[in-house]
């Protein structure tokens, strides 16, 4: 399977190097890094190349790297059912630069980065319908970005005397508990209960 990645790889280097910015081949992996100005002309030559036949998108999703200018990646993973091998290509963006939506090329595209936008905020250019699909229409905040709070901004809960859904301020119902994550058969310092009657040293 290397071997057919190396080749490919080799391959859109002399045809389509302009498009690719780095080329990794990892893990049995081959990933193609590119700008967000060019990855609607690679996604369509990976699709439409007759050597390629990237056909099937798998997936489109977001990662985010807090700390990068950059903060988001955008990742679509491609399979080539005539080729019987998978690529991944990587897109970098910041909070608000819109990378153009793969819709076009890919209609599947469609609710992936739907859900890309809704858990990150990722903006789509040319997408016919960016809105939030798994969080509720008043929903602040993208909840998969690494600084959105554990605990989220609101609660939701049904309200028997209002007979409405209602939302609240998140109220935290007990104090966060300090877990020493020691072994119980090694490393205490204290008896557990249970073990009152246990020989101590």
């Amino acid at each position: 399977m290397s071997e057919a990645l190396q080749e490919l790889a080799s391959y859109l280097g002399e045809v389509r190097g302009n498009l690719i910015s780095e080329t990794k081949l990892a893990y049995g992996e081959l990933t193609l890094s590119t700008t967000a100005d060019k990855v609607i002309a690679l996604l369509t030559f990976l699709r439409d190349d007759v050597q390629c036949r990237f056909v099937n998108l798998i997936d489109v999703c977001g990662v985010d790297w807090p700390a990068r200018e950059a903060r988001f990646d955008v990742v679509y993973h491609l399979l080539s059912p005539q080729q019987n091998v998978r690529v991944r290509v990587k897109v970098e963006t910041s909070e608000f630069e819109p990378v153009p939506s793969a819709f076009g090329v890919y209609p599947g595209a469609d609710w992936f980065e739907r859900e890309a936008y809704d858990m990150y905020g990722i903006l789509f250019t040319g997408h016919p319908d960016l809105r939030r699909i798994l969080t509720d229409y008043g929903f602040e905040g993208h909840p998969l970005r690494k600084d959105f709070p554990t605990t989220g901004f609101v609660e939701v809960r049904y309200d028997d005397e209002v007979k409405r859904v209602v939302y609240e301020p998140v109220q935290l119902r007990q104090e966060f508990r300090n877990f020493d994550f020691l072994s119980p058969w090694e490393g205490t310092d204290y008896v557990l209960p249970g073990d009152e009657k246990a020989k101590t040293n």
